[in-house]
């Protein structure tokens, strides 16, 4: 298993647009990937999933990845997630 903890830095969290790239990323690799935000675990790969969780700015969120590709999956969400200027 593969995973890695973020803090989010953008403003308005995650909404809609960025938890859609995240969404998309995430549905390329076959790997099983999660979402996990104040004790509550969510298949990333499920828009609405992530937009329960309400994730706002200074929110502290884990993702995991299991599987076939966990590593390239985390790190293509990495890259995401700082290129969308969600995080750090």
């Amino acid at each position: 298993m593969a995973e890695k903890t973020f803090t989010i830095t953008a403003e308005s969290g995650i909404h809609a647009r960025p938890a859609t790239v995240l969404v998309q990323t995430a549905s390329k690799f076959d790997a099983d990937i999660n979402l996990e935000y104040n004790g509550k675990t969510v298949n990333l790969k499920s828009i609405m999933g992530v937009m329960s969780l309400g994730i706002g700015k200074g929110a502290e969120i884990k993702i995991s990845a299991s599987g076939s590709g966990e590593e390239e999956a985390v790190q293509a969400l990495a890259e995401t997630i700082k290129s969308e200027g969600l995080g750090e």
